[in-house]
């Protein structure tokens, strides 16, 4: 692919992300303004959290979710969970079941940190030790990270270092296999894993 191919795959794909950030957010609207106020009603501490995470070129950002923990339970570096995790509310654990939580994601995505599809962005934390076993790694660093990747759509969530580095396989195939046709298919599949509850 040559560099005009290469810009013509980069305007279409940035016009494939916003055109599903703002259709999502427009449908979603009733689920954001309910998980809003439910999440204020059942417990203290703000309804959306920020947590630092690694984007494109290796530049920090802060990625927004809804909070799913018991608040200033989510602050601090390890915050890798797994299913039976205390630290996750009642709600909470409902909402990663059908991944509700990353929904701000969609405004990472509006200012340009994030896309649709790409390898989920990891904290630094992580990636130091990710790094030190498998420097395949720093391949993914070449392009936005995402909502939904193939990594999470065939591997699913990963819970520590070494299951980070089992689905940074299926990243590391797309990102040498990346196309808009690609895309759409990880987009589709991952309807299938919301719908299904296969989150945490």
């Amino acid at each position: 692919m040559n560099q005009r191919e290469r810009n013509s795959q980069g305007i279409i794909r940035a016009i494939f992300d916003y055109t599903v950030t703002l259709l999502s957010l427009t449908l979603l609207l009733p689920v954001i303004i309910i998980l809003s106020i439910s999440i204020k009603l059942t417990g203290k501490g703000p309804v959306i959290y920020s947590q630092k995470r690694i984007g494109r070129n290796g530049k920090p950002f802060d990625i927004y979710k809804f909070r799913s923990m018991h608040f200033r339970n989510e602050e601090g570096i390890a915050l890798i969970s797994d299913r039976d995790d205390k630290r996750i509310t009642s709600l909470g654990r409902f909402m990663r079941k059908y991944k509700f939580d990353e929904i701000p994601n969609f405004f990472n995505v509006l200012k340009g940190e994030m896309s649709i599809v790409g390898p989920r962005p990891e904290q630094k934390f992580y990636i130091d030790q990710i790094v030190q076993r498998e420097p395949r790694y720093m391949q993914l660093r070449q392009i936005k990270p995402g909502i939904t990747s193939w990594g999470q759509v065939k591997y699913g969530y990963a819970s520590d270092v070494e299951e980070m580095i089992k689905r940074m396989e299926y990243d590391l195939f797309y990102l040498e296999n990346r196309s808009l046709f690609f895309d759409l298919k990880i987009a589709l599949h991952t309807i299938t894993v919301i719908v299904r509850g296969r989150g945490i």
